[in-house]
């Protein structure tokens, strides 16, 4: 009996130890949990993913604004399995209470809109704590560092906390840190290729400026983003001035519509001033889906792609 109790102690010992309260940084304020959330509501692609990788699944009550945009692949439907979509797009306080959730992971203008009636402020009274997406916190924030893959890191990390996945949380980022020093390792000093992100937009693009997860993307796969230089996250610039500091590269958003980024590339094609870039005249391009630019689980693929297609000689 002596021996069992023993042997109780030391298992008890060695167990993981959740202790709870947690806290958290939510965009410069303090987020406390005194225990894991268990009616979770998670908004996009991106983070729901980030929250698949965490195994989160028995934790979640419903997702939101992913189908009103996003075509989804077999893998994500295999994840999200029987949880429901409680709205298409930007969900309403209606939408969210009536799944009566703890806890909601969205951001700003991903799910949430400064002033809007979904915010952290709003949801508060019904008990629903919000994380906020780090790469949206310069919204309301300007005094923020430029993109770098602490933004992945950091919210993957505490979701983990948040959760009482701290174990998984940091096996995720030591593999994602490992793919990305492989890259690196072949790429070498290649790291001044100059690209620009185009995802929409013919009188104006709108692209990715210092603060959007591309930058960093396109960092880590041996590139500089030639509109680093945008004190935004996104937004619209002239096609003068990406025309004149002349995209090696160019990373088109693949939003899988009917036409998908070819429509993209061809208007390049046609634009007086871009056609005489050297990313167009030789066709050097990658397209990434949206889940691949936004903070989430599918950036480390995302690089790989970058990079093979941007330096194909180190692979």
């Amino acid at each position: 009996m002596k021996k069992s109790l023993i042997a109780l102690a030391l298992t008890l010992l060695s167990a993981p130890a959740y202790a709870f309260p947690v806290t958290v940084d939510n965009c410069g304020t303090p987020l406390t949990f005194d225990a894991a959330p268990n009616r979770a509501v998670i908004q996009d692609i991106n983070m729901s993913e980030m929250a698949f990788a965490l195994g989160l699944q028995p934790s979640i009550v419903g997702v939101t604004g992913i189908t009103g945009w996003y075509k989804l692949d077999e893998a994500f439907k295999r994840q999200q399995g029987s949880i429901p979509e409680l709205a298409p797009k930007y969900p309403t306080i209606e939408n969210l209470v009536a799944a009566n959730p703890d806890f909601f992971f969205a951001g700003w203008y991903y799910g949430m809109k400064p002033g809007g009636d979904v915010t952290p402020d709003t949801l508060a009274p019904y008990g629903i704590k919000t994380l906020v997406l780090t790469e949206s916190c310069v919204h309301l924030d300007k005094n923020r560092p430029a993109a770098s893959m602490d933004l992945l890191y950091g919210d993957i990390e505490k979701l983990g906390k948040i959760f009482g996945r701290d174990a998984e949380a940091d096996k995720l980022v030591s593999g994602w840190k490992a793919e990305l020093a492989a890259i690196k390792g072949k790429i070498g000093g290649n790291g001044d290729t100059r690209v620009f992100l185009y995802d929409s937009g013919e009188d104006k693009p709108f692209t990715a400026g210092k603060f959007a997860m591309p930058s960093a993307l396109i960092r880590e796969a041996g590139g500089v983003n030639i509109m680093d230089d945008m004190e935004t996250s996104w937004g619209t610039t002239s096609w003068e001035t990406v025309a004149a500091r002349n995209p090696q590269f160019l990373v088109l958003l693949d939003y899988q519509d009917d036409a998908g980024y070819q429509k993209l590339l061809n208007f390049l094609k046609s634009h007086p001033a871009m056609k005489e870039t050297d990313a167009v005249k030789n066709e050097r391009f990658v397209a990434l889906r949206y889940a691949e630019i936004t903070p989430g689980p599918a950036n480390i693929e995302a690089i790989g792609k970058i990079a093979r297609a941007m330096h194909p000689e180190a692979f």
